[in-house]
């Protein structure tokens, strides 16, 4: 296979992820100043208030998401004002797959995260076969991270504004895929970015930032799985730590791990919800103590250095929004880690990804299937 350079040759073509925010807007005039050639593109899932089909049902995009109608005209405007070629390519029907996994999950008794899918699946996975459908060696986006090689190898790096870091959502593609990316704002700070679009005269340069799902309007999550799989929803037993029946809910979908909040049963000191267990139908409530977890497993394991099986040192974020914290992670096969913590941690929920770091470096993530009690943990 031909090894690709570091960096693109001027007038290389590259295909820009233009998701109609600030970031991508910079990266992009970022790009043109390196006299690259440009093809700016948005992944169309759907519009606010348009369905998406999968597997027989519905799911409506709303404004406050990514990747909204109003989202498709800033990045249309964008690319006209850069004098580039703007692109929307119809990627609903790849979006269905999505929806589907975020529903599974959730049911399954799971907490997923559909914004790291999306990058696994489309923004990093179809959009590399439309660049290359359009004769674009590199894809482009606005993510604050970096992509650096050491030894020959891409690295994927935390972003120079470490509190906007998109690192983690970007720790399942491969090193072959790594080597194709360009992240052009992952070396400067969100002010600076919206500075330079201000300069420009752009019409993102104050837009907010997406903060939610964008299928899931006002982060109801079960009130949008109720509507589209109502029959999913039963009632069933919410029990102390002893197994005792303490009260009872109406669908173990609207609880989350480290959940205090709605309840509606009184104790002498605050409960939380310790455990879901779908099968049984049952909620778990208990002291805050019986939230920590010591460890956790992990499958679909990517790895960015030389895989271990040894223990190794690092720090471990196990949320988008989290910090990383002392840990230690290794392979156990090719396709799992264990991770412990040094210091045990709260709600670590099954469905989400854990990504290791060294310094500002990714190490390896997966996606957390067990947690390790904090007193079983060595």
């Amino acid at each position: 296979m031909h090894r690709m350079s570091e960096a693109p040759a001027k007038g290389e073509r590259v295909l820009v992820a233009m998701s109609g925010g600030v970031d991508s807007t910079v990266a992009a005039a970022m790009l043109l100043d390196q006299g690259l050639d440009l093809i700016g593109c948005f992944m169309r899932l759907g519009e606010t208030g348009e369905d998406v089909h999968e597997a027989g049902s519905n799911v409506k995009l709303h404004h406050r998401g990514c990747c909204s109608i109003s989202d498709a005209g800033d990045a249309r405007r964008v690319c006209d004002m850069l004098g580039i070629p703007f692109y929307a390519v119809n990627f609903k029907e790849d979006f269905g797959r999505i929806v589907s996994y975020f529903e599974r999950e959730y049911h399954a008794g799971r907490t997923p995260n559909p914004c790291v899918r999306c990058n696994d699946w489309l923004k990093f996975g179809r959009l590399f076969e439309y660049a290359k459908a359009m004769g674009a060696s590199w894809v482009a986006t606005g993510h604050h991270a970096r992509v650096e090689h050491v030894d020959g190898r891409p690295r994927l790096r935390r972003g120079h504004d470490l509190p906007k870091d998109q690192s983690y959502v970007l720790f399942g593609q491969s090193s072959e895929r790594l080597s194709r990316m360009l992240l052009p704002v992952g070396g400067i700070t969100k002010d600076e970015v919206r500075q330079r679009a201000n300069d420009l005269g752009m019409p993102t340069a104050n837009k907010p930032d997406s903060m939610e799902i964008c299928f899931v309007p006002d982060t109801d999550y079960a009130g949008m799985l109720r509507k589209r799989q109502p029959e999913q929803f039963t009632s069933g037993d919410i029990v102390d730590e002893h197994g005792n029946r303490v009260g009872t809910h109406e669908g173990h979908q609207h609880f989350t791990i480290g959940q205090r909040r709605g309840l509606n049963i009184a104790f002498g000191e605050p409960r939380y919800v310790t455990a879901k267990d779908p099968s049984a139908n049952t909620i778990t409530i208990g002291p805050k103590s019986h939230l920590l977890a010591g460890g956790c497993t992990a499958a679909e394991s990517t790895w960015h250095v030389p895989q271990d099986s040894d223990w190794i040192p690092c720090r471990a974020q196990i949320r988008a929004h989290g910090e990383p914290l002392p840990a230690r992670v290794r392979a156990t096969s090719d396709t799992t880690i264990d991770v412990e913590f040094a210091t045990p941690q709260e709600a670590v929920a099954t469905g989400q990804a854990v990504v290791c770091y060294h310094g500002e470096h990714v190490v390896c993530g997966g996606w957390i299937d067990a947690t390790t009690s904090a007193d079983t943990a060595s």
